[in-house]
């Protein structure tokens, strides 16, 4: 187990008003495209602080690889987690800082007393898995656009090689095709090298689409933890006003107007798989 939460609460003052409260969670280090949602204030972004060390739980106990985390732990001890949980905050461009693309994501490894030519091998490499085009590489990252300063953002997490890593909005200030873009690579990294990541969003249609696990926060309490389909097939989170994605809105429309047999889907490209099927069987044709 990569992470496990036990009992932990969050206080963020004296009074104990909890930013979370009695947590118990279990995550594994590979094969989880996990999406934590809730409203605001309801305790997500305190949550993913404390996997890294960020915070340490004013109540309880976390541990993290097999390192314990407590109200006691030494900052020493915490500095080692980051590496193995890479946090991107919201907006992580604006931490950008460098003269160039490149020193910018090299930054973290010489901090980590990797030697320059190593260090720029392993900045390279995540750049152009990124997308980033190799004339960018010494372009100051201030000129770049919204979402290339994103990426470059996030390879200088990528290239510290983190077992899990935690996404706060990703996506948030980006255009669409950015946000497919980000979230396409991302879905890479899940299915290729089977590293588990955890995303913060209000989008539900990126839940829909990439997570295969959702985690449901409510006033700091984990009011659902289960897969996609068991949480977008309950009615009873409709009181929190957690609206159903796209392509379910389209197949209830798809029955209403057509008849067509309402399914579960998940994705457009699967919306468009069931037409196809449906059509074909209606048509007398084989698939």
């Amino acid at each position: 187990m990569a992470i496990q939460f036990k009992n932990v609460s969050y206080y963020y003052d004296k009074t104990k008003t909890h930013a979370i409260k009695d947590i118990n969670l279990k995550i594994n280090e590979n094969n989880e495209f996990i999406a934590l949602i809730g409203q605001i204030g309801s305790g997500k972004s305190t949550l993913v602080q404390l996997m890294n060390g960020l915070l340490t739980p004013s109540e309880g106990e976390i541990e993290v690889f097999g390192q314990k985390i407590n109200p006691k732990t030494p900052e020493k001890r915490l500095a080692s987690l980051r590496s193995k949980i890479g946090l991107v905050f919201q907006f992580p461009e604006y931490q950008l800082f460098e003269t160039t693309v490149l020193k910018d994501v090299m930054f973290a490894l010489k901090n980590l007393k990797i030697n320059n030519n190593t260090s720029e091998k392993k900045a390279i490499s995540v750049l152009k898995r990124l997308g980033i085009e190799e004339d960018l590489f010494i372009s100051s990252p201030f000129k770049l656009s919204g979402g290339q300063q994103r990426k470059v953002a996030i390879a200088g997490i990528l290239v510290m090689d983190p077992a899990i890593l935690v996404l706060d909005e990703p996506t948030r200030g980006l255009d669409v095709k950015s946000q497919i873009e980000i979230m396409n690579f991302f879905q890479e990294l899940f299915q290729i090298e089977k590293k588990t990541i955890i995303f913060i969003t209000h989008n539900i249609d990126l839940v829909s689409e990439y997570a295969n696990r959702v985690i449901f926060l409510e006033k700091g309490q984990i009011m659902f933890d289960g897969s996609k389909e068991d949480f977008f097939m309950n009615e009873k989170f409709n009181k929190f006003e957690v609206y159903k994605p796209q392509t379910f809105q389209l197949a209830h429309f798809l029955e209403k107007e057509l008849n067509i047999p309402f399914i579960p889907v998940y994705s457009f490209e699967e919306m468009l798989k069931y037409l196809k099927k449906f059509y074909k069987g209606n048509n007398g044709l084989d698939d």
